[in-house]
């Protein structure tokens, strides 16, 4: 409405500038509720992966509407650790993890420093992902692995129809023992159990949460 007024205006009365069509800077892709999540966050989602995975960027529709799916998932998990309160790791600890990725990947500060310019991401970008994964796992291990119990019938099943016969086939002509694997077996299966139990938490919080994706972002 504004811009026909003063178009209309500067038709009408000399010395009135016309305005020019606003330029779209970045646009809504998702509404979570009452936050959104832009293109630029999803753009910056996908810089930031392919930084960590050493691949090169995927802005494909389909790629976009995958980062926008799991920046859904981040922010219904935020809003649960807001409201409820569970332990987050200290900022810090992300720096342990940033190094060994410039220390295997990266010889100098240089081509760290030239690898983020590429990319277009920020090292605090990069930093606030890593810290995003350890809160994470921290609360999945808080909310869902701490009250999950595994049967012993359930480690002798694993054992004997996954783990022995590959232990064995790695080692032919030795005998693998339950035993030597059943730590293991028990965090595999702990660890299968609490993301199961996460996903299931996830899809009641999506059906308990008004999600609208707008199509003309990923297109």
């Amino acid at each position: 409405m504004r811009f026909c007024l003063v178009a209309l205006l500067a038709l009408l009365l000399p010395g009135v500038p016309a305005l020019a069509p606003a330029e779209i800077i970045d646009r809504i892709a998702v509404s979570v509720g009452s936050q959104v999540i832009t293109s630029s966050d999803i753009d910056r989602e996908i810089r930031v992966a392919a930084l960590l995975d050493g691949k090169p960027p995927d802005f494909s529709p389909a790629a976009r509407r995958a980062a926008a799916g799991r920046m859904v998932e981040q922010r219904l998990i935020r809003r649960e650790l807001e409201t409820s309160r569970y332990p987050v790791p200290s900022p810090t600890e992300a720096d342990p993890v940033l190094d060994k990725i410039k220390q295997e990947r990266y010889p100098t500060e240089a081509a760290w420093r030239r690898a983020l310019a590429e990319q277009g991401v920020s090292e605090q970008d990069v930093m606030d992902e890593r810290l995003w994964q350890r809160t994470l796992s921290f609360f999945i291990d808080s909310r869902f692995r701490s009250g999950v119990q595994v049967s012993d019938q359930e480690v002798r099943d694993y054992f004997e129809k996954t783990v022995k016969p590959l232990a064995e086939a790695a080692r032919p002509g030795q005998s693998a023992s339950l035993e030597d694997y059943r730590r293991q077996i028990e965090d595999t299966l702990a660890g299968r159990r609490a993301d199961q139990e996460a996903d299931k938490w996830l899809a009641e919080a999506r059906a308990r949460t008004v999600i609208v994706y707008h199509d003309e972002a990923f297109q």
